[in-house]
């Protein structure tokens, strides 16, 4: 078996993940990439955008590294959930570039750091706020992937695109006819399910 850098490996990880969300985003039109789709308003570029802020600040400040530039969406007189949605200012674009910048700036925490350096999460509760490089890592990946698995959701309610990557859909591979038989035997064992529960 090859030998393999924990580092380098958690890297890898985060880093696919941060890429499979920016995917969620293409092709899709201005106006579906901003609409709210559940209750509680998610959206594609909103998803973008509260994980790009949530990376700035855990491989950031926690690390003495703050993220250069202002995140007003942190302020005591921001909205609530200004995170969570792009304004008509905020262009797609400029929510992509700024996500990358964040990018850059936590790659070099990661590559100038050990994994058991010690950081200190401001915002977590005093009895478990200091941390290492590598449980924040972990955490990173973890909140990614989350965001990302809810952008799966929210794109295919939009147009019914789904799959892990580009080139890897990790989903069977069959045509629409079968997704609908598919999805109607769910919905009748389902039905079912609910009706013996009640006996």
């Amino acid at each position: 078996m090859p030998a393999s850098d924990p580092k380098d490996d958690l890297h890898s990880y985060l880093q696919r993940a941060r890429e499979a969300l920016l995917w969620k985003l293409e092709g899709v039109s201005e106006y579906d990439v901003r609409r709210p789709l559940v209750p509680t308003g998610t959206n594609l570029l909103g998803l973008v955008k509260h994980v790009a802020i949530v990376e700035a600040g855990y491989l950031g400040a926690t690390f003495g590294r703050p993220f250069p530039e202002p995140l007003p969406w942190l302020d005591d007189d921001a909205e609530p959930n200004a995170d969570m949605w792009a304004t008509v200012d905020e262009s797609r674009q400029s929510i992509i570039d700024f996500y990358r910048r964040v990018w850059a700036h936590s790659d070099a925490t990661i590559e100038n750091l050990d994994l058991s350096a010690l950081g200190s999460v401001a915002w977590w509760a005093e009895d478990r706020r200091e941390t290492t490089l590598h449980r924040i890592l972990v955490h990173m990946i973890e909140e990614t992937n989350r965001h990302t698995g809810h952008a799966d959701i929210v794109r295919e309610l939009i147009d019914g695109a789904a799959g892990l990557r580009a080139n890897v859909s990790n989903l069977p591979d069959e045509d629409e006819i079968w997704w609908a038989e598919y999805v109607a035997r769910l919905e009748e064992t389902a039905q079912a399910a609910a009706a013996s529960s009640l006996d």
